[in-house]
């Protein structure tokens, strides 16, 4: 008698398919990195290393993982004031962003742009921005260099569900479209802008997903915090705007951990809803779940995890011991000449 197939024994190979192990705990790590990176940000912050505040994306790991998976090395990234994920989901090494944050020689713009400014070109990461919806328009003309030049390279901006009722939206996706730009706009629906619950002020449930339609784009509304879909979800986005069809417009929804910003405990949510998405909707426990499904072992995803500690708590060591910012490059590089002094 022939003996019956386990589909839980099956080859890796086979009930990975299209994603594969690799490109998964590639993901894995990613979702890591954040979660603990962001976790030190704030740790730090209460201890006085880390002034002002921050936007810090806890429980939002899944959508910056899935979408810099599906990336190549020359694409550009435009990030919100929330951009500590999307810069280290790019290859910025952590020392760098908690130099940044700490405001220590050792970070990314030396101490000089702080939590909301994050920008390496070197790694395709083109600014995040504090004005709201602003940056939709820089992206679209990233975008538009890189169809003039036929450089081959995609755009990729986000913003949260609040932006979606920011002018600065429409005009960009209309543009888009016009011109057919490779770019793709991926709202992080986090269910709130700023302290207001999105549907308290916005005329439909989905402010993404249900206005596409009216720039011609399809309706794409996904689980942001499920890494795989949002990575098929962008893979497909990039291959349509590397074909030339121009570009994705993308709600992903997911929910942070933590308030708008460190000033905020976050008290308008209704009891319970927080301790909800933790249990049953945290990217990351859904992801080690998915990979458990095939066939990664716990002891690999814990050596992944012991490694990312590792890296993290060297950065740490290295920003509290690198010198704060120098004030001789205190008034250089604010303008595009390198100088300070304001041209009328």
């Amino acid at each position: 008698m022939a003996k019956k197939s386990n589909p839980e024994r099956a080859p890796k190979a086979l009930i990975n398919d299209d994603i594969g192990e690799a490109k998964r705990l590639e993901m894995y790590r990613l979702q890591v990195t954040i979660r603990e990176a962001e976790q030190r940000a704030n740790d730090l912050f209460f201890q006085n290393m880390i002034k002002g505040t921050s936007h810090l994306s806890l429980g939002q790991e899944g959508i910056a993982a899935g979408v810099a998976a599906a990336m190549q090395p020359d694409d550009k990234t435009f990030c919100t004031y929330r951009g500590h994920a999307h810069t280290l989901a790019r290859g910025v090494p952590v020392e760098k962003v908690l130099g940044e944050l700490m405001g220590r020689d050792n970070g990314l713009m030396r101490g000089k742009g702080g939590s909301m400014h994050l920008t390496s070109v070197e790694h395709g990461v083109m600014g995040s921005y504090a004005i709201i919806g602003a940056h939709l328009p820089i992206a679209c003309g990233s975008a538009w260099r890189s169809q003039y030049k036929n450089a081959g390279d995609v755009t990729v901006v986000f913003f949260g569900d609040g932006t979606t009722n920011i002018g600065a939206f429409h005009e960009a996706l209309n543009f888009a479209v016009i011109w057919k730009l490779p770019v793709i706009f991926v709202c992080e629906n986090n269910l709130y802008m700023e302290y207001t619950l999105n549907a308290d002020v916005t005329a439909v449930e989905h402010p993404a997903a249900d206005r596409a339609a009216a720039y011609g784009l399809p309706r794409i509304l996904i689980d942001g915090n499920d890494a795989d879909i949002v990575f098929r979800t962008m893979r497909d986005a990039f291959a349509k705007a590397r074909a030339g069809d121009g570009p994705t417009l993308v709600e992903a929804l997911t929910y942070r951990h933590s308030g708008h910003s460190r000033a905020d405990p976050a008290k308008y949510r209704p009891e319970g809803e927080l301790e909800y998405w933790k249990e049953h909707k945290d990217p990351i426990k859904i992801y080690k779940d998915r990979l458990r499904s095939f066939g990664v072992s716990d002891a690999q995803m814990q050596d992944i995890d012991i490694e990312v500690m590792q890296v993290i708590d060297d950065a740490t060591e290295a920003c509290k011991a690198a010198p704060t910012t120098s004030v001789d490059i205190l008034f250089t590089d604010v303008y595009a000449d390198g100088g300070w002094a304001w041209r009328n």
